[in-house]
């Protein structure tokens, strides 16, 4: 079982490189998704890989835009996470952002490698995952 005190998963760091709590990072959105939204496109997109870990499609079907939001989200609980680099993100617009990312996973004891730039857009004062280019 996972605790609130545990590094988060996507790999934030905060002072001096030390890795933040998934309280102090991702959980204070997935957590209460109905309240305070991630500020960024880069931090929501940390966060959509964090739900991804844990499992939370509640907060990942949230997070999607509606206008691509799929009808059902199904995950594959035999997922293992290992890891999330962010390559970069940017500003496309003044609503607009995109982030490239690197996540890596194991399903069926296959390796996977996930290389996307996704798009954001901003609503309502809340970012949302639109969709994204696979790499």
């Amino acid at each position: 079982m996972t605790s609130p005190a545990d590094p988060c998963p996507c790999g934030r760091t905060g002072d001096r490189g030390v890795p933040r709590s998934y309280a102090g990072c991702c959980g204070r959105y997935i957590d209460h998704w109905d309240g305070a939204p991630a500020p960024d496109a880069e931090s929501l997109m940390r966060s959509r890989y964090t739900a991804f870990v844990r499992g939370h499609a509640d907060y990942l079907r949230a997070t999607w835009h509606a206008s691509t939001r799929p009808a059902a989200l199904d995950l594959d609980p035999g997922a293992r996470w290992l890891g999330l680099e962010v390559r970069g993100h940017q500003a496309t617009g003044p609503e607009r952002a995109e982030v490239e990312f690197v996540a890596r996973y194991r399903v069926g004891g296959r390796a996977v490698r996930l290389h996307e730039r996704s798009r954001f857009v901003h609503e309502a004062g809340r970012w949302y995952y639109v969709d994204g280019d696979i790499r």
